[in-house]
């Protein structure tokens, strides 16, 4: 048994798994087999070192993940040696602890798990009770405060308050954990909040861990938060040993709390922990694994490893740079349609982007070319919940008749339209056969309803008529901004907290692009195939168009949902943990990716920069990154620079594929065209040297610089456009929004 569990293992990964020492730190690298290693591990210590099942206590961090460990684990096994093992994720073992100790962790028996929609009601029933207006605080932003304090540990009484917004969060987290401590809820975070309480404060309760539960392993240990760590170490105590696996390189959740720094405090507490480097990649080519290398080597305080491989070379990371983001974009199928021609499975090749918003033009690339695909990690551009609202909205605009729309919008943003109201419009259309905008109008002239129902949906129906009237004569993508902006969705959404809440509004404003994109090709289609002399109504085109890029919506959400040879698109966080053959990595500029807001965060680049390593290291054949001269994205057109990852990366790992390579390269002194690596090393140089020159030459001005404005005031310098007199600066001021100023004309001072 202890040659079949060895064989096929290298070194390191059979030191991993044989290791006596009590504290072990496994530095596993992308494609270096962790899985494996931690699988053999636990059968290891079962079959050889005869460690009870019960004794195990393994962690990975999602469900999917436990599951597939709990099935390697029995096949290697055997089913009576895995029964009693605990495998499974933080909040699932957490949760299995609490049910046994519920009482000692002063819960009920039957206490319920809420999810975040329920604390979000919960919270907002406590805005109602207090009298609090949602209009100038966010319930969602209020939930996410209390995610994150209990994330680190904290009860309300423990936090310190310096400022309005945090008294108020703190009395609401007050009155919410009474509630939940009264009913019995339990959301997410306190899951793990309350387990560690348990063993702090009980004495049977840790007694019983720590004499159970002797090997402790722990998969995606940089991703663990603050509350998990500590967890972690109380069921550690003095006598477990304990495996942590993790790779500080692929550390990209610090957004949602994970703190990359929990690998060096383990080594800080734990000063005789052995380190252990898992470097041979299994999955990817040489040039790919250099590349990776090369890139992440500009991060500093890593704890370091270096991947390699017994695979091939393989072939040269290609570069391609688009005129415009529509052109890169048609780049980008067409070498996924160009491979399927030699028999590339669809499923085999995956787009990866920095934002949700990027996926919009790549979707309608793929669905005119036919080619099938699906989002992974998230749901099609025009299926989310932000662009069906105000797509909605749209309809609702044109059609008043049309009830899906009515009842999608009536009382979003809220309105103080609730369930009764409607209900009682719906059974007044159904009784007098007619839409639900016109039974309002006629129960509020009737005064079927009640003076407060009439009032909301009175407020509603002048909102829509007034909107109409503004708009009718504009193209409808103008229409569409218009929504947005006087309807309240995008004030809605830019208090939702976080990263999600800018998502969404950044897929607004692509929706906008999207929409005047359509109604200028279709402009284009149509012009051509009508007589000069004809006129067409402003309006009535607005409204053909209009009908044309609503049908387009809405079949497009329905297409291709039941290929299972689609092409994958996702965001690159989406992409941690999985593999593809042809890897397409797009958008790589400054303010694309690395994104704008991490821009002047020396941490945060840090990590944009492990988000481009991920990204990489998916690749297991070939790898693709391109970038676009002119990009329309959030409703403006933009010229950025190439992303500075570019520059970090060797220009003999990388091919151009260009169109325009003619033109970029000059010629030899023999008049003769300069031969391929020596075109793609003086193509990668120049653009190395461009890119460090625009950061040094700019006489002060570069991206992150604070400037002073006689009438912004303070602001950062985000990107930079143009030479000479005609240099711009894009500067995010504090309290002006952004803005673009010519920097001749400007005066600014820089600070």
């Amino acid at each position: 048994m202890k040659a079949s569990l060895l064989a096929q293992l290298n070194q390191e990964q059979q030191n991993t798994v044989t290791t006596d020492s009590q504290y072990t730190l496994v530095l596993a690298g992308a494609g270096s087999g962790k899985t494996r290693v931690l699988v053999h591990r636990i059968a290891w210590l079962c079959l050889e070192k005869h460690y009870q099942a019960g004794s195990i206590f393994a962690v990975t961090f999602t469900n999917k993940a436990a599951a597939e460990m709990q099935e390697r684990i029995k096949s290697l096994i055997g089913e009576a040696h895995f029964n009693g093992m605990w495998v499974g994720t933080f909040h699932g073992l957490a949760h299995r602890l609490l049910r046994i100790f519920a009482k000692q962790a002063g819960l009920p028996t039957n206490f319920q798990l809420i999810d975040n929609d329920d604390q979000n009601r919960l919270i907002k029933r406590i805005f109602k009770e207090r009298k609090i207006d949602e209009k100038q605080w966010s319930s969602k932003e209020c939930s996410a405060f209390i995610s994150t304090q209990k994330e680190h540990g904290l009860r309300a009484k423990d936090i310190a308050i310096d400022d309005p917004k945090s008294a108020m969060w703190q009395k609401i987290y007050i009155d919410y954990q009474a509630i939940c401590d009264r009913v019995g809820y339990v959301d997410f975070s306190e899951i793990i909040l309350r387990t560690y309480e348990l063993l702090k404060t009980n004495q049977e309760a840790l007694t019983y861990c720590n004499q159970r539960f002797t090997n402790i392993l722990v998969d995606e240990f940089q991703d663990t938060n603050y509350i998990q760590y500590q967890l972690v170490k109380i069921l550690v105590g003095q006598t477990a040993n304990v495996m942590i696996v993790g790779d500080d390189d692929q550390s990209i959740y610090s957004w949602r709390g994970a703190n990359a720094d929990n690998l060096q405090l383990f080594i800080n507490d734990y000063p005789e922990t052995e380190i252990i480097r898992l470097e041979q990649n299994y999955r990817s080519t040489g040039s790919i694994l250099q590349l990776a290398n090369a890139l992440i080597t500009n991060n500093s305080n890593r704890l370091g490893k270096n991947l390699w491989t017994e695979s091939e070379q393989g072939q040269a990371v290609a570069v391609y740079v688009g005129f415009n983001d529509i052109d890169e974009a048609r780049f980008v199928v067409g070498q996924i349609k160009k491979l399927h021609e030699d028999n590339t499975h669809y499923r085999d090749c995956a787009i990866l982007y920095r934002n949700n918003a990027q996926s919009r033009l790549l979707e309608d690339t793929l669905l005119q070319t036919g080619i099938p695909y699906q989002i992974y990690g998230s749901i099609r551009f025009y299926e989310r919940q932000e662009v069906k609202l105000a797509l909605a909205y749209l309809r609702l605009l044109h059609d008043h008749n049309n009830d899906n729309a009515f009842e999608l919008v009536v009382n979003t943003p809220t309105r103080g339209i609730g369930e009764v109201t409607l209900n009682k419009i719906r059974q007044l259309a159904r009784s007098h056969n007619q839409s639900m905008w016109q039974t309002t109008i006629q129960a509020i002239a009737m005064k079927a309803i009640t003076p407060r129902q009439s009032s909301g949906l009175a407020r509603f129906i002048e909102l829509i008529q007034s909107i109409y009237q503004d708009v009718e004569s504009l193209p409808f993508y103008q229409q569409l901004e218009q929504i947005t902006k006087v309807s309240g969705i995008y004030e809605m959404y830019e208090q939702e907290a976080g990263i999600k809440g800018q998502s969404r509004l950044e897929n607004l404003d692509e929706l906008v692009s999207a929409a005047e994109q359509f109604y200028q090709q279709y402009d284009k289609d149509s012009s051509q195939q009508i007589n000069q002399d004809e006129l067409i109504d402003v309006q009535s085109n607005t409204l053909n168009v209009l009908e044309l890029f609503l049908a387009y919506t809405s079949l497009e959400g329905k297409e291709n949902k039941n290929n299972t040879d689609s092409v994958q698109l996702m965001t690159l966080h989406s992409a941690k943990g999985l593999e593809f053959d042809h890897v397409f990595i797009v958008g790589l500029e400054e303010g694309i990716f690395p994104a704008q807001r991490s821009i002047t965060d020396p941490q945060k680049m840090e990590e944009e920069r492990r988000l481009a390593y991920v990204g990489i290291t998916r690749a297991r054949k070939h790898l693709t990154l391109t970038l676009s001269e002119l990009r329309r994205l959030y409703g403006k057109e933009e010229r950025n620079l190439p992303s500075r990852f570019l520059a970090e990366l060797p220009p003999e790992l990388l091919q151009d594929l260009s169109y325009r390579r003619a033109i970029t390269f000059a010629k030899s002194s023999s008049d003769d065209v300069l031969n391929g690596e020596e075109q793609q090393k003086q193509f990668l140089d120049e653009r190395k040297a461009s890119f460090i020159k625009s950061q040094s030459n700019n006489q002060g001005y570069t991206l992150g610089r604070k400037v002073v404005h006689k009438r912004f005031g303070e602001g950062t310098i985000v990107n930079l456009d143009g030479e000479g007199e005609h240099k711009r600066a894009q500067i995010a001021f504090v309290n002006e929004g952004v803005k673009w100023l010519v920097i001749k004309l400007a005066n600014l001072t820089l600070l």
